[in-house]
């Protein structure tokens, strides 16, 4: 097999303006948000895809899927392109990206039953904007809202800034559509719940296109009420103080649809018209009425009880309007991408982990303190920082932020800079017994980890990979550590 022949067979198998192999568009696919310095500056350093495909239904999938896994063709699902962890780079010559452009149907809207089902390829901010019409919401709203799309999300098992009260994607996803590579397709019906084995849906939620390719996908929608909305904001003296109180207000049964704590610096850049060079705590509380007051109440009564950390409160107004512009749209990234090809600094790289309440503060302090003193290049990092954004019954995230200036070559920014500092994160949090990826994946540069990160469960994912892409054609070198594709872009 070469590309020729692929690109000859590929035409067999679909039309023609369903095959893109414009050039640009192929650079663009090699590789995501991960390495867009790099990509900015034209020096990528991995092979561009043959082509780009654009399947039209689930059996069309199949028929592509089926081809690949047959010729050892890699494939790369791709939906929404808002990867951060090199999920969708590549590492192979011979490669396809498989692109959700024309799955982009909303099926169905039902609010009897309190769920909506939409094509892989349907921006969440189009579902969205439908619901918002009949007073419905998915609840999910992540960073990326108005350009990620359903099957990325699912696949990514996507978080949104609501999580603490309509959970991540996982808890949102009722049934999905998938396609193997043998080309089976498989389709999850809607039911509340089951007893009938362990959860299949969680086969495909979260495989980051490594064991099959979701086309299709219900989630439960909620009524909206945004009259009910309440913001809160303080001051607090240290992210430990912030913690607490984020932990209070968890413990005692209340769910704020937004629960965050910030460092210092990470506030900074955020709050820069009113943090005061101190931490930031803020809340917002919604749903009917009843619930938005019942969680206004736990929200004071948790800072009342550590009221010794609380050094100020902030205008809800103020944190109001934050949050109305925190999504960041398509023009946002074409801009953060035009300033990357202009300026010789990273703006707002993260690593995002999960532990227990306890743990969190600790492995703050302990990965600010070693990048501060073994960092390298430390003089040339113009923010250091973090905030929680997550929280559950039993824990937290913490979503470690870091800027930098760039003193290298734009093709080894990412090993002189990102991933000394992501591996220090990674190492305090498996050290702690936490999670070394809360909710952006594992992607391909943090496959390296994926042993340390499941330790004996591993085992099962690599069971799941043998029995479902027992050819290795799904998505090269993610999650599953690739030795040779590691040393080979990892330099």
């Amino acid at each position: 097999m070469n590309s020729k022949r692929l690109l000859e067979e590929l035409n067999t198998l679909l039309t023609p303006e369903q095959i893109n192999t414009n050039a640009d568009e192929l650079y663009d696919a090699a590789a995501d948000r991960y390495k867009k310095y790099a990509k900015a500056r034209k020096v990528l350093d991995v092979p561009s895809p043959i082509a780009i495909v654009y399947p039209k239904n689930a059996e069309e999938v199949s028929t592509v899927l089926r081809y690949c896994n047959e010729n050892g063709v890699n494939v790369i699902a791709r939906s929404g392109k808002t990867a951060t962890e090199g999920g969708l780079e590549n590492w192979k010559e011979l490669t396809i990206v498989l692109d959700s452009l024309h799955l982009n149907k909303i099926i169905k809207i039902d609010t009897y039953n309190s769920q909506a089902t939409a094509q892989a390829g349907v921006a969440l901010q189009v579902l969205e904007d439908e619901l918002r019409k009949v007073g419905y919401t998915t609840g999910h709203s992540p960073q990326s809202k108005p350009v990620a799309k359903m099957g990325g999300l699912v696949a990514t098992r996507s978080i949104g800034q609501f999580s603490t009260l309509y959970g991540g994607i996982e808890d949102m996803v009722v049934g999905l559509e998938c396609v193997f590579p043998d080309g089976h397709i498989s389709r999850i019906k809607n039911v509340p719940r089951r007893s009938g084995g362990p959860d299949i849906r969680h086969i495909a939620i979260g495989n980051e296109g490594t064991l099959c390719y979701i086309t299709e996908a219900t989630v439960k929608i909620f009524r909206y009420f945004p009259e009910n909305n309440r913001f809160y904001g303080y001051l607090v003296k240290d992210v430990a103080s912030g913690i607490k109180v984020l932990r209070e207000v968890m413990v005692n049964g209340y769910r704020p649809s937004v629960a965050r704590v910030y460092s210092e610096e990470d506030a900074a850049q955020h709050f820069y018209h009113f943090h005061k060079n101190q931490c930031v705590l803020l809340f917002m509380a919604e749903g009917n009425k009843a619930m938005a007051d019942a969680t206004c109440v736990g929200i004071e009564e948790a800072v009342a009880k550590y009221a010794d950390g609380i050094l100020e409160t902030v205008d809800s107004k103020l944190i109001e309007n934050w949050f109305n512009h925190l999504n960041w749209s398509q023009q946002d990234i074409d801009d953060e991408f035009q300033g990357m090809i202009e300026n010789d600094a990273h703006a707002g790289f993260t690593t995002e982990i999960s532990a227990d309440w306890e743990t969190i503060p600790q492995i703050y302090d302990n990965v600010i303190r070693r990048v501060r003193t073994e960092f390298a290049r430390a003089h040339d990092i113009t923010m250091l920082g973090g905030h929680s954004s997550h929280s559950y019954l039993n824990g937290t995230n913490m979503y470690f932020v870091y800027n930098y200036s760039i003193h290298c070559a734009p093709e080894d920014e990412m090993m002189v800079y990102h991933h000394p500092l992501q591996k220090i994160i990674v190492e305090e949090t498996l050290k702690a017994g936490g999670s070394m990826c809360h909710h952006h994946g594992i992607g391909k540069y943090r496959s390296e980890w994926a042993k340390s990160e499941h330790g004996s469960a591993f085992y099962m994912l690599e069971k799941l990979k043998e029995a479902f892409d027992p050819n290795g054609i799904m998505n090269y070198g993610t999650i599953y550590p690739q030795e040779e594709g590691i040393k080979a872009y990892i330099k």
